[in-house]
């Protein structure tokens, strides 16, 4: 028997089990009894088992019926299983992580991972000619911050700045590379008026004023 069946049938009420189960035995007999002799009890699999008023001539036509009855129930064909939606549960609204689908928003740049990098170096002495990873002069930490991000920049600050596009002070952006000291110099903006720079021989990685007056150039990198 059917496991699937008997499951399915369980969710009738016990009254309306009690009833399949007496209206059988009634169509059996012709009519209940007043004042029953005894009661038979009929067990049925997966449903549970009924004390029946039957006379005791009757008892063993009431189980016999009670077994035909569970024999029917099992034939009946299994009800279909509910369908449900994929990813049924999870809102699909922009700013949600949703399966497969790619995020529209709070994507990181080059930029922000560069001066992330970066920062994560504060402490780092100064060593001229190094690029990291423990040591760096000021080119030596742009260059190694923006490899972190997937950039290859040139070597020295010279170079550095004639890439990526020139950036007004008044628009500088956090990652922004601005070179400063006539173009011996190169650090990342850090924002709030502030460079992230490898500074000079015997000083650690830090942040350092920045002023208008002081940029010869600034780039982003698109």
């Amino acid at each position: 028997m059917g496991k699937h069946s008997l499951q399915r049938e369980s969710r009738l009420p016990n009254s309306v089990k009690g009833a399949l189960v007496m209206g059988a035995v009634a169509a059996s007999t012709g009519a209940m009894p007043a004042i029953p002799a005894m009661a038979a009890t009929i067990n049925l699999p997966g449903i549970g088992d009924f004390d029946v008023p039957v006379p005791q001539e009757f008892e063993q036509q009431a189980q016999d019926l009670g077994q035909q009855l569970t024999q029917a129930l099992a034939s009946m064909p299994a009800a279909p299983a509910p369908q449900t939606a994929p990813d049924a549960g999870v809102p699909n609204v922009p700013g949600f992580f949703t399966p497969g689908v790619p995020q529209m928003f709070h994507h990181n740049t080059a930029s922000d991972v560069a001066l992330d990098a970066a920062k994560s170096k504060v402490g780092a002495m100064y060593s001229w000619g190094a690029s990291g990873p423990y040591n760096f002069d000021c080119s030596g930490l742009v260059q190694w911050a923006y490899k972190q991000a997937g950039i290859e920049l040139p070597r020295t600050s010279f170079e550095q700045s004639h890439v990526g596009a020139p950036v007004a002070f008044e628009n500088l952006q956090p990652g922004d590379i601005v070179v400063t000291n006539g173009g011996g110099h190169v650090g990342l903006y850090a924002g709030d008026g502030k460079l992230l720079n490898a500074v000079q021989s015997g000083e650690p990685v830090s942040y350092t004023p920045l002023r208008p007056d002081m940029v010869v150039t600034a780039r982003r990198m698109v």
